[in-house]
């Protein structure tokens, strides 16, 4: 039991702490008071996309997209609290949505793809992919990628040891997308959900939440520094990547999508709403 008044995560940000009120990872023995301590049990997300919330049954935090890795700390009422391997973040996914870990080979680098039943685009698919799910491939069978799932149109698809180059290209790929809180995926993204994308997708990794990434990614840069592409421009609460010196790219609740927006346009509108403050902007050298 924790002392009325004490803080069980002794000052930690509950979304990177492995933590989940009564069970913890065995690397915080010491550190949190916790009714158990466990190694964990290493899964994989088997659905397209999962919300990953607070507490069963609880608000998004951020979603976890096709074969993202994990280590389940505690299970509860059909719930899984969970670390994911990408980027340290924690939260509850429906347990129905993990299964067996796998190592992934690949990534969907297109928007969104299938997972045909078969050879064949005519014979119906098993479900729909984001860009950013990955994939064990198996082999390949003319113009398919065959894993235990079905097939994928191999142009949809890169190797995981074949990173991109340009986080800002991989961004753009995004754009027309529903802009949604928490999002990860083509179907709805927000702000910090794009950047990490962006970086994903150039095998970088990135942290998940717009605050996070102000705190710990990337150099902070002098204002009077030129403003170059792949960019990272700071407000309170929002994110967006310089695409030149004067557009940005950003999934935004103004078009409710991502876009690309002029810079200065974007500052002016942002510090008349009153939405949240210009921290700065930042370069990941």
């Amino acid at each position: 039991m924790t002392p009325a008044g004490c803080d069980p995560l002794a000052g930690r940000d509950r979304r990177l702490t492995p933590y989940s009120g009564s069970v913890a990872l065995r690397s915080l023995t010491g550190e949190v008071e916790a009714i158990s301590f466990t190694d964990g049990r290493p899964a994989r997300v088997v659905v397209p996309v999962v919300d990953l919330c607070d507490a069963p049954e609880g608000a998004r935090d951020r979603q976890l997209l096709f074969g993202a890795s994990v280590t389940a700390v505690d299970e509860r009422a059909g719930w899984a609290f969970v670390q994911a391997e990408a980027d340290g973040y924690c939260g509850w996914v429906g347990l129905p949505a993990l299964g067996e870990a796998r190592a992934a080979t690949h990534i969907v680098r297109a928007p969104a793809t299938h997972i045909y039943c078969e050879a064949s685009i005519k014979r119906g698919e098993v479900m729909a992919l984001s860009m950013g799910a990955t994939l064990t491939v198996l082999r390949e069978e003319g113009p398919f990628a065959v894993t235990e799932e079905g097939f994928v149109p191999r142009p949809h698809l890169r190797p995981l040891d074949q990173p991109e180059s340009d986080p800002a290209t991989v961004a753009e790929r995004l754009l027309g997308a529903p802009y949604l809180w928490g999002g990860n995926g083509y179907d709805g993204i927000d702000c910090s959900g794009l950047v990490q994308a962006a970086f994903a997708g150039c095998g970088i990794a990135c942290p998940g939440d717009s605050d996070l990434q102000w705190k710990s990614f990337g150099q902070e840069l002098l204002d009077e520094t030129p403003i170059q592409r792949g960019d990272l421009l700071f407000w309170k609460g929002h994110v967006a990547m310089a695409v030149s010196e004067t557009q940005l790219v950003h999934a935004n609740g103004h078009a409710m999508a991502v876009s690309h927006e002029p810079i200065q346009e974007t500052m002016a509108r942002i510090e008349a709403a009153g939405e949240g403050a210009y921290l700065g902007r930042k370069r990941r050298l």
